[in-house]
Parts: structure tokens; C-alpha cells; sequence
């Protein structure tokens, strides 16, 4: 069942957000978000900003974020306000994970890819169903979060790699009353319910990363104050896991909105290894920024 809610008229402008990670080039998906903020921002009067998800600093490269920035500006999109950059937010996201540490809400995971790969697959060989999360992957075993308290102190002081868990039993257990979460559709904004059990024991940060998408895009919502989001259908269902971390770290929720995927002729969403929609190629064959509005059906 599900609710229809009036706009909240309680803020004093919207506040949007366009938020691409420097991995890659911007493909016409990227476009696709990005002119839909700007739309929705300048229909209500609110403020768009700009994030940059730089978190992977492996992937992600000074010279990819100028790109994309270039291709942002070649499309005419202006942002309001400085650009965000999650690289000079990393204590905002150890200080987040902290508080579900304190809470015993997050554990440390020992187990490499590798490792969890194995056991599913001696299990599932052996007849017996592993669960999946809504994007086809396996949940993460329970071994860890089974550990005993002196064996996993033990190996943090060892050295062993980890990363840490959402512990999301502990997590869900306590909720006051179910989750949900706001959704903005062509009928008006619906009350839509979250199960954030369906994803398991969400990671919450890597020996590589200081923070994972969910912890990290749920803090930066807050810190800039975004009262709407607009991203693709492909994370309708994340944003179960969006709703149960600001439920547990008191923050506040926006309103979302998933808008349509662009696909490629395989069927499959735009990815950016897919060169042929990269928007620094159409740009170099002539493609115009009023083209790509009409290639993105607007």
C-alpha cells in the first residue's frame, strides 16, 4: 500500500544535485540525469549543485574530472554555488561510520571476493540456494559477523585487510516502524516502503575506500542540504539502503524521483565503456548540445 503526500513546502528553495564520478567519460545517460535536475531545478525555482564522487581515487583522475566538467559546460548546464568533491570529505565519512561502530551496527569483514565466491559456490553446487540481493549478487556469509569479539580484535591487530559491514539484522532491528521513503511521480508524491533486509550486510567502507556509495551519498545529501534527488531507475531500490542509514544516523530524507534509463542497443543501461555515446565523441563529430537534448527525449 502506499501513500500520495503533497510537495513539502516547508523549504525555502529545492535543492537539487548532479553528482557523476570521474571514472570515465559522461555518456548520454549521464546527459540524461543531468538535464533532468536542471529541468526540475529551474521549474521550482531551486538551486542545482554539482558533486563530484571521487571517492575511488584509483579510477578516478583530475584529468577525468575535467572532462567531465567540460562536457557539463558544453551542454550549457550551470551549477549554483562550488563544486563538491567527496576526496576532501573523508573524515565526514569516518566520523558517520563511527557512530554505527559505536552502536555495534557495523562489524569488520575479513573475507576476500575470492573467498565468498568459493563458499557460495560449494554451496550452491551442493543444492543449496544462496540468497542474492536485488542486483543479482550473492549476500555476504555470516562467518564474520559471527566472529567472536577477542578473534576479530585479534586480527584488526594483525594487520589482516578488511572492510567494515552493516550489521543489517542488528540495523533493522532498531526501527521504531517500517521504512519508507518518498517518491515523486507523474501522479504526485507517493509514500513508498523500503526493505533494506533484501541487500544483506551492506559495505559500509574497504581498505581501499574510506566510505562505500551508500554511506558516502547519504552524508553528502545531508552536509549540502539536497532536499531532491534525481537519479536513474537503476537505484530505486538502493535507496532502501539510503532510507535505513538516515534513519539511523539522523538524517534527514529527500524526496526522490527515478527517472528513465537511456539503452544501448544490446538492451542494457549506457555504461562508460560505451565510446560510440560519450559525449566528448559527439561532441567531436559535430554533434550539437541541442542535439543531445533531443537524443535524450527532451
Amino acid at each position: 500500500m502506499v501513500k500520495r503526500h503533497r510537495m513539502n513546502q516547508n523549504h525555502d528553495r529545492p535543492v537539487f544535485r548532479f553528482a557523476p564520478s570521474p571514472n570515465g567519460r559522461l555518456h548520454l545517460g549521464h546527459a540524461l540525469s543531468a538535464l533532468e535536475n536542471e529541468r526540475q531545478a529551474r521549474e521550482t525555482g531551486g538551486r542545482l549543485l554539482l558533486r563530484i564522487e571521487d571517492i575511488d581515487r584509483a579510477r578516478c583522475t583530475p584529468a577525468l574530472e575535467k572532462g567531465v566538467i567540460a562536457d557539463l559546460r558544453w551542454l550549457g548546464i550551470s551549477f549554483d554555488g562550488p563544486v563538491f568533491r567527496q576526496s576532501e570529505h573523508f573524515a565526514d565519512y569516518q566520523n558517520m561510520l563511527q557512530m554505527l561502530i559505536d552502536r555495534n551496527l557495523a562489524y569488520p569483514a575479513f573475507m576476500t571476493r575470492g573467498e565468498v565466491r568459493r563458499l557460495v559456490s560449494e554451496s550452491e553446487a551442493s543444492g543449496t540456494i544462496w540468497p542474492r540481493d536485488p542486483d543479482g549478487a550473492p549476500l555476504y556469509p555470516d562467518r564474520d559477523r559471527r566472529r567472536p569479539l577477542q578473534e576479530r580484535q585479534d586480527m584488526l591487530a594483525a594487520g589482516m585487510r578488511h572492510a567494515f559491514r552493516l550489521d543489517m539484522a542488528a540495523a533493522v532491528e532498531t526501527l521504531d516502524a517500517p521504512l519508507s521513503w518518498l517518491e515523486q511521480t507523474a501522479d504526485g508524491i507517493v509514500e513508498t516502503p523500503a526493505d533494506p533486509a533484501v541487500w544483506g550486510d551492506i559495505v559500509l567502507s574497504r581498505s581501499d575506500a574510506p566510505s562505500s556509495y551508500h554511506l558516502s551519498v547519504v552524508t553528502d545529501d545531508a552536509a549540502q542540504g539536497v532536499t531532491h534527488v534525481v537519479r536513474g531507475m537503476d537505484l530505486l531500490q538502493a535507496t532502501a539502503v539510503h532510507r535505513l542509514l538516515q534513519a539511523l544516523l539522523g538524517l534527514p530524507a529527500p524526496i526522490y524521483r527515478h527517472h528513465r534509463l537511456l539503452l544501448g542497443t544490446d538492451g542494457r543501461k549506457l555504461s562508460k565503456s560505451n565510446g560510440d555515446t560519450a559525449l566528448c565523441e559527439l561532441r567531436a563529430n559535430g554533434v550539437s548540445p541541442a542535439d543531445i537534448r533531443v537524443m535524450c527525449g527532451f
